[in-house]
């Protein structure tokens, strides 16, 4: 079947999706709200979209875009509401499902965004930072995580900051990271590890031992991951995503940039 490496993940993505679910949309990840339109396509007509860009709650969807993205979040919003308010008020009182992207991330799903380097006021590299991570983390039994480049780098023995909260003996509320979907495979945390449950279609499973920096658990009933439908990859290409947004999460360097100009110039933002 033809494929790409982005619509496998999407299409992932959107099998953690259930109908009804109320699903939190953060910062600059295109691969999830590819995924969860996917979702609401396919079966989950039900499920609604809360935002952090437009600090918005929707009921229906527009396609991915980057310079003109207030066409979804502002354009088809139900509600707004302010960030205080969605923190403090929404998402303690609703199951609200929500995809993270963990620039590290240990054995017990512990993650960081916030910089790479033990000395906080010199590192080695400042990250995003971790917005209302913390804040959800802490209490949250649907946290999910994904990491479109997967590698050493990200996956760690020890994070050096934890700004996501994952499985650890003190926690009081929450369930630490369910589900981490990469470009290698998918994982879960059943016994509060990080354990490989399926490989993408040309991966094996020692690759993917290989570029984590920590031993795995394997599941026993561990099995290639199911690729997109054709009616998947179609929607993804020509209704969801035709301009690609989804892919500038997995380019790096001149690749992503010339994406990013062709994206800009088709949506006349330039």
């Amino acid at each position: 079947m033809d494929f790409t490496i982005d619509e496998l993940i999407c299409a992932c993505i959107a099998r953690q999706v259930q109908d009804g679910d109320l699903l939190a949309q953060g910062i600059n990840t295109p691969l999830v709200m590819a995924g969860f339109i996917l979702a609401k396509i396919t079966h989950a007509p039900n499920a609604i979209f809360t935002s952090a860009i437009g600090q918005s709650m929707c009921q229906d969807w527009s396609p991915l875009g980057v310079g003109r993205i207030e066409d979804l979040w502002l354009g088809q919003a139900l509600a707004h509401f302010g960030f205080v308010a969605g923190a403090a008020d929404l998402l303690p009182n609703y199951p609200t499902k929500e995809f993270f992207r963990p620039a590290q991330v240990d054995a017990a799903g512990n993650f960081n965004n916030i910089a790479f380097g033990r000395d906080y006021r010199h590192p080695r590299m400042r990250l995003p930072g971790s917005g209302g991570i913390p804040d959800v983390t802490v209490f949250s039994d649907h946290i999910h995580l994904y990491v479109p480049r997967h590698s050493r780098v990200t996956f760690t023995e020890q994070v050096d900051y934890i700004s996501g909260l994952g499985h650890v003996p003190t926690r009081r509320r929450g369930a630490g990271a369910r589900y981490l979907i990469s470009d290698l495979g998918q994982f879960d945390w059943a016994n509060g590890r990080m354990r490989l449950t399926s490989v993408h279609p040309g991966i094996s499973i020692e690759q993917a031992q290989k570029k984590t920096g920590f031993a795995l658990e394997i599941a026993p009933d561990a099995r290639e991951t199911p690729p997109p439908t054709p009616e998947e990859v179609r929607l993804l290409r020509e209704v969801i995503d035709p301009l690609g947004v989804r892919k500038l999460e997995i380019l790096g360097g001149s690749a992503r940039k010339d994406l990013l100009r062709h994206i800009l110039a088709q949506e006349n933002a330039l």
